[in-house]
């Protein structure tokens, strides 16, 4: 983690940063733009909310990353026990690999046991919280709302209350205003206007690689632009065909290494 990254308390003038952050850092990552923007700003506004371990990160006097947490419960069919959502954890996408969504994850892991909650639930990335003590809810009998289990849905225990947390996830009903268009729309016009993607039909699942657009290509290095950062890649073994400049790839970032192409796409709204 970097030595000079703050974790602390959102403050109400932190609030059109942290959520132009949120905006950067799933755009496009599930599908065409994102809602997690106005996932924020319905959290701070719900009964459900708990401010009292959600955080953000602060770097150089800017937002660089979030993490928001809500009241959620676990119903075996005749108790429902409460818990806490972790979601959404955002990282501003050009500072990620410096450590700054383990931060906020420990920091508030460490303020959820002072506050004696037993459990932390999650639907996320099931190749990346593991490493903060998240187990699949499956190991414990625990599913969503309708009975399924997923790999993506994580829990934390916390606590030896836990034990008897079986059944059903249920999270805020707040959740439900996330889709709603024209709430989106409006919060939408708030946040410079960025250009859409679309990978693939229905729902795509950007989590490990990243989306570019190949800016300009010097003998077998392709320079791709990510955000306001250029990343030099090379081609991965398997590509099935070469981008050029304007093309739009996937690619896996390595921050400590060579960075991959594995992928030219085509942005289908545009075709």
């Amino acid at each position: 983690m970097m030595s000079n990254l703050i974790i602390r308390e959102e403050r109400t003038e932190d609030f059109h940063g942290t959520e132009l952050m949120t905006m950067r850092s799933f755009w496009n990552k599930f599908h065409p733009g994102c809602t997690e923007h106005n996932m924020v700003r319905i959290i701070r506004e719900s009964k459900d909310y708990l401010p009292q371990i959600s955080r953000v990160a602060e770097y150089d006097g800017k937002i660089v990353g979030a993490v928001f947490y809500t009241k959620a419960w676990i119903d075996d069919g005749s108790v429902k026990r409460e818990v806490a959502m972790l979601g959404p954890l955002a990282v501003e996408p050009t500072m990620e690999g410096n450590g700054i969504g383990g931060a906020l994850i420990k920091e508030t892991v460490r303020l959820a046991k002072e506050e004696r909650i037993s459990e932390i639930i999650l639907a996320g990335e099931p190749g990346y919280y593991p490493k903060f003590g998240f187990k699949p809810c499956s190991d414990y009998g625990i599913t969503d709302a309708d009975g399924n289990s997923y790999d993506a849905y994580l829990c934390c225990p916390l606590s030896e209350e836990f034990n008897l947390c079986r059944g059903k996830f249920l999270e805020s009903g707040d959740f439900s205003k996330i889709d709603d268009e024209k709430l989106l729309e409006k919060i939408s016009g708030e946040f410079p206007k960025y250009r859409k993607v679309k990978v693939q039909e229905g729902f795509m699942q950007i989590f490990e690689q990243r989306l570019g657009v190949v800016e300009s290509v010097q003998g077998d290095t392709y320079n791709v632009r990510y955000w306001e950062l250029v990343i030099p890649a090379k081609l991965s073994e398997n590509l099935e065909s070469k981008p050029k400049a304007g093309s739009d790839v996937q690619f896996i970032w390595n921050h400590k290494g060579e960075s991959k192409i594995t992928r030219v796409i085509k942005n289908l709204l545009e075709e």
